[in-house]
C-alpha cells in the first residue's frame, strides 16, 4: 500500500519548523511594528550651494530640482530646514573664477562668501547647525583641493592654509568643519589652530574614506571646479578598490582629535561604511553624492523608477549599513514626506 503523500503545507510546516516569517509582514502595522531601521529628518544634512547676488536660484544642469542660492536664500533655507527638524545644513560656495588663483588664497577671505553666509544663517536661524567645508578646490584654479607645485599637490603647504580656512570659517559662527582635503595630518593641524584662535567648541567631521570617484562630476560643476581641473585626485584621495586603508585613515582621524568621521561617497561603499561603524564606534556619516543623486533623478525623469521610494529606500540603506546620518541632496524632500 502506498504511503499518503505529505501536503504541501505539511512540507512547509516540517522545513520552516512552523515558522511562518511572511506572518509579520503581512500587514502595514507589522511591518512598522518590527522594523528594524528608521529614517527620520534628525539623520539629514543638507548640502546648499551659495552663489554672489541676488534674485532667482540658478539651476545646476546635471543635478535636477538642485539650486546655487544667494545668501538671501539660504537664510530661508536654513529656516526651512528649521521647520522640517533638519538639524544641520552643509555650505558649498561657487566662488566667482576671478577670485579663484593658484593658491586658492579665497578661503582665507574672513568676508567670502561662505563666511558671511554663515554669519547671516547664525543671525536669522541660530538653532540649525552649519557645516563647511575645509578644502580649497572652490577657490583654486587648478580644482585641487590643495596646493599645486608643478604636478603636485604638496602636503604640509596645503595643511597650513587649510589651518587658516578652517579657523576662518569658526569665527563666522561655523559649528562643523568638515576637512574634505585628505592631506596627512590636517586634523590634528586644524584641531590646534581652532583651539589656539578659541574655537575649542567647533567640532571636526572628517571626510576620513573619501576616494577619488566618478560621483563627483555634478558637483564640481555646482562649485564651478569641474572645467578648471588639471589632473585628477588620485595622489590624495583614496583608491577605490581598498578598505583596510580606509580603517587606517579613520583610525588616524580619530587620534588626531577629530569627533565625527564621514565615508564619501555613500552607496557604493556601505561596505565601508559599515565596517568602520563596527571598527571605531564612534558617530560616522556618509555623503550620498551629487552623481548618486544624478543618476536617481536622471531614471526618475524617465519614468524608470518612482522618485520617492527609491529615494526612501537608498537612505534607509545608509541607516541600515550604521551611518548616523547622511549629506543628501534630497534632505528637504525627505524630510516633507516623513513630516507626512
Amino acid at each position: 500500500m502506498t504511503a499518503e503523500r505529505p501536503s504541501i503545507t505539511d512540507r512547509i510546516d516540517t522545513a520552516t519548523g512552523g515558522m511562518r516569517l511572511r506572518r509579520l509582514r503581512q500587514a502595514d502595522w507589522s511591518r512598522r511594528l518590527v522594523r528594524e531601521t528608521q529614517l527620520s529628518a534628525a539623520d539629514l544634512i543638507w548640502p546648499i550651494f551659495v552663489r554672489e547676488g541676488s534674485g532667482e536660484p540658478h539651476p545646476v544642469a546635471s543635478m535636477p530640482g538642485v539650486a546655487r542660492l544667494s545668501v538671501e536664500d539660504c537664510v530661508e533655507a536654513a529656516r526651512r530646514a528649521r521647520d522640517l527638524a533638519i538639524p544641520v545644513i552643509a555650505l558649498f560656495p561657487y566662488t566667482d573664477p576671478s577670485l579663484r588663483d593658484e593658491t586658492g588664497s579665497e578661503a582665507l577671505n574672513p568676508e567670502n562668501l561662505v563666511c558671511r553666509a554663515t554669519r547671516a544663517i547664525k543671525a536669522a536661524v541660530p538653532e540649525v547647525g552649519i557645516m563647511c567645508d575645509v578644502a580649497l578646490d572652490p577657490y583654486t584654479s587648478h580644482g585641487h583641493d590643495g596646493v599645486m607645485v608643478g604636478e603636485r599637490i604638496v602636503n604640509d603647504e596645503s595643511v597650513e592654509l587649510l589651518c587658516r580656512q578652517a579657523v576662518v570659517q569658526a569665527e563666522a559662527g561655523c559649528d562643523v568643519i568638515g576637512p574634505s582635503d585628505m592631506m596627512d595630518g590636517r586634523v590634528a593641524c586644524i584641531r590646534g589652530a581652532l583651539d589656539d584662535a578659541g574655537c575649542r567648541d567647533t567640532m571636526i567631521m572628517a571626510y576620513s574614506a573619501k576616494y577619488a570617484s566618478a560621483f563627483y562630476g555634478p558637483f564640481r560643476d555646482a562649485v564651478g571646479s569641474g572645467g578648471m581641473l588639471k589632473g585628477d585626485k588620485r595622489t590624495y584621495q583614496m583608491d577605490y578598490a581598498n578598505s583596510d586603508e580606509a580603517v587606517r585613515e579613520a583610525a588616524q582621524d580619530l587620534a588626531e582629535g577629530a569627533d565625527m568621521i564621514m565615508v564619501k561617497p555613500g552607496l557604493p561603499y556601505l561596505d565601508v561604511l559599515s565596517r568602520l561603524v563596527r571598527e571605531f564606534g564612534v558617530p560616522t556619516f556618509a555623503y550620498q553624492t551629487s552623481g548618486e543623486y544624478a543618476m536617481m533623478m536622471a531614471a526618475v525623469g524617465n519614468g524608470w523608477l518612482d522618485g520617492d521610494k527609491a529615494m526612501v529606500e537608498t537612505l534607509t540603506a545608509y541607516k541600515r549599513a550604521g551611518a548616523s546620518g547622511i549629506l543628501t541632496y534630497f534632505s528637504p524632500r525627505v524630510a516633507e514626506m516623513l513630516r507626512g
